[in-house]
């Protein structure tokens, strides 16, 4: 006999098994087991011996003796549905992925503020362009390279341990060896000036590429440490985390453990944020600043790897088996057949991959839409807060609070909204984050048309500014990330290793460089960021439209591939 459990109901159906006899065959069950329903739903499955033993969603095996726990987590109320729609076992898997986001988001928030408040401060915002071009670019695309390289040869978890420490690994060398050395590894600014032939009232004067080269070569440490700091922004949250979460979550746990997530990571934004105001902007000079933001870096690297290591441990004790092989019944028998493996593909035969799929090439198209128009307003917005907060921990402490309110702020939007995606659907979820940038951005672009010539229009645009990046950042990661990764699940291995490496590094990397590039060209026409706003802005909206038609578009291939994923699984369930 079996006994279905449906949350929300206080009564239980039972079904009668059917006995067949093939050749001393075993008992089949005229029913399929049922979809866990609320994300609670479980299902308690009788035993030959009349004991029971307890299945939940992902079909690990829980002990007699916790029945009256699972009974009691069948029923959930509306307002436990509301807040925090998880159950069972997945309450653990839950918080050790989730954990894994934390730290990442951590370390991330901490190293990006650092590197923005060196460069920015040390050459200026408008070398962000230049530095993204021919630093970051190069660097992504090398990274790539490897990384499909490791992939093809590597574990999986092997992968992750050998593409997350090398990261920390010089983030804490940058602190003890290169930082404190710089006096003598870096050449003065006199000197790149006169081997670039300029003179320095020049440089001050005017910020064009030859002045801006000379200040990114004099200060070549500050550069490198921004390099490896945006290449850790992609590689941390689109592989490390994301590929990882992909492959332990389904479909249907992703509608409600993807929003959450980003609400338990919004909390490491304010963490860091309070910690670099509070704490390392206290310091007496920048590099003991430096020094307790690497402590914490650090640090988080260690958690990272380590939940990393029990959220695996405790998956392969629930789940593994039932992912590793696949099972044929064969006139009441059964035969154990491992999976196949997926032939390998080169980094070529990746692009060509990538190039001939129409719904990775959808995909592509948002994180390019997202990082080309967040980097058009981004650039503007630095530079006007560098001629506002001059003094390097003035500029830390300011980036600090901010990085503080984006948390909050994502927090607040997804407690509001968490159903949003599951409510309204995937295409809303996607749409919301252009929608938003573009109506933010009229507000920031007005003041900055207007003119920057008092300190009072200045510490306008500064705030609306602040507010345009704010709310740009809340919605991506609220309501961007969930959709775009939940838009991976429906893919096989392959695609979802190779073509996500792709989009999530060259991707995102070509899409700030472009949105660079553009820029560099501005600055040298215009003189500085701020003259070409007429020309961003018209740019900036073009950019805007493009990713929304092409979330629409994709929207659809989504639905009707996750309907047949779903078709799938069904038909191999009977």
């Amino acid at each position: 006999m079996t006994t279905i459990v449906q949350p929300g109901s206080t009564t239980m159906t039972l079904q009668r098994r059917k006995s067949s006899r093939r050749g001393g065959g075993r008992h089949k069950s005229d029913t399929t087991s049922m979809p866990s329903v609320r994300g609670g739903g479980q299902a308690i499955n009788g035993k030959k011996n009349g004991g029971h033993a307890i299945t939940d969603s992902s079909n690990s095996v829980i002990p007699h003796d916790a029945t009256s726990t699972t009974l009691a987590t069948a029923n959930p109320s509306k307002l436990r549905n509301a807040l925090f729609p998880i159950y069972g076992n997945e309450i653990t898997k839950f918080f050790l992925v989730g954990s894994i986001k934390f730290f990442v988001i951590l370390a991330l928030t901490l190293t990006r503020d650092n590197k923005d408040t060196m460069v920015v401060t040390e050459c200026g915002a408008e070398a962000i362009a230049f530095l993204k071009i021919y630093g970051v670019l190069p660097a992504a695309t090398f990274f790539i390279g490897v990384y499909t390289k490791m992939a093809t040869i590597l574990e999986k978890k092997t992968l992750f341990y050998t593409t997350c420490i090398p990261f920390f690994a010089f983030f804490f060398l940058f602190d003890a060896v290169i930082y404190p050395n710089r006096g003598s590894i870096q050449p003065s600014l006199s000197t790149m000036q006169s081997i670039l032939g300029i003179s320095s009232s020049e440089s001050s004067s005017s910020p064009g590429a030859s002045a801006i080269f000379a200040k990114l070569f004099a200060n070549w440490t500050s550069a490198l440490f921004y390099i490896i700091a945006e290449v850790y922004s992609s590689v941390s949250v689109g592989i490390l985390f994301w590929q990882y979460a992909n492959d332990v979550v389904t479909v249907k746990q992703a509608k409600r453990f993807y929003p959450l997530f980003a609400q338990m990571s919004g909390l490491a934004p304010v963490f860091a944020g309070q910690y670099v105001v509070r704490y390392a902007s206290r310091a007496k000079d920048f590099g003991e600043s430096l020094h307790r933001i690497t402590w914490m870096v650090t640090f988080s690297g260690v958690m990272i790897c380590l939940f990393y290591k029990w959220s695996n441990d405790y998956i392969d004790r629930t789940t593994a088996a039932l992912k590793s092989v696949e099972v044929e019944k064969v006139n009441g028998g059964t035969t154990v057949q491992p999976k196949k493996k997926k032939a390998k593909m080169t980094m070529m035969e990746s692009t060509i991959f990538l190039a001939s799929s129409k719904y990775l090439r959808l995909i592509a198209t948002l994180v390019l839409g997202y990082g080309l128009s967040i980097n058009f307003t981004e650039i503007m917005w630095k530079s006007i807060v560098k001629r506002q907060y001059p003094d390097p921990l003035d500029y830390q402490r300011f980036m600090g609070n901010f990085s503080s309110v984006v948390g909050l702020s994502t927090c607040i939007v997804i407690f509001l909204g968490v159903h949003a995606i599951r409510i309204l659907g995937w295409r809303m979820g996607a749409l919301c984050t252009p929608v938003v940038m573009a109506c933010m951005a009229l507000p920031f672009f007005f003041s900055i048309l207007v003119g920057l010539d008092s300190p009072q229009s200045l510490r306008i645009a500064v705030i609306f500014g602040t507010m345009q990046s704010l709310l740009s950042k809340t919605t991506k990661y609220a309501l961007f990330d969930p959709t775009t990764q939940m838009a991976y699940i429906p893919l096989d291995d392959e695609s979802k290793v190779k073509g996500k490496a792709a989009i999530e590094v060259l991707g995102s990397r070509i899409g700030k460089s472009g949105g660079s590039l553009i820029q560099q060209g501005l600055v040298l026409v215009f003189g500085n960021i701020i003259n070409a706003a007429p020309v961003l802005v018209v740019l900036y909206y073009s950019v805007l439209a493009w990713w929304a038609f092409s979330a629409n578009r994709l929207s659809s291939l989504f639905y009707a591939r996750t309907a047949t994923q779903e078709q799938e699984t069904k038909e191999h369930e009977k």
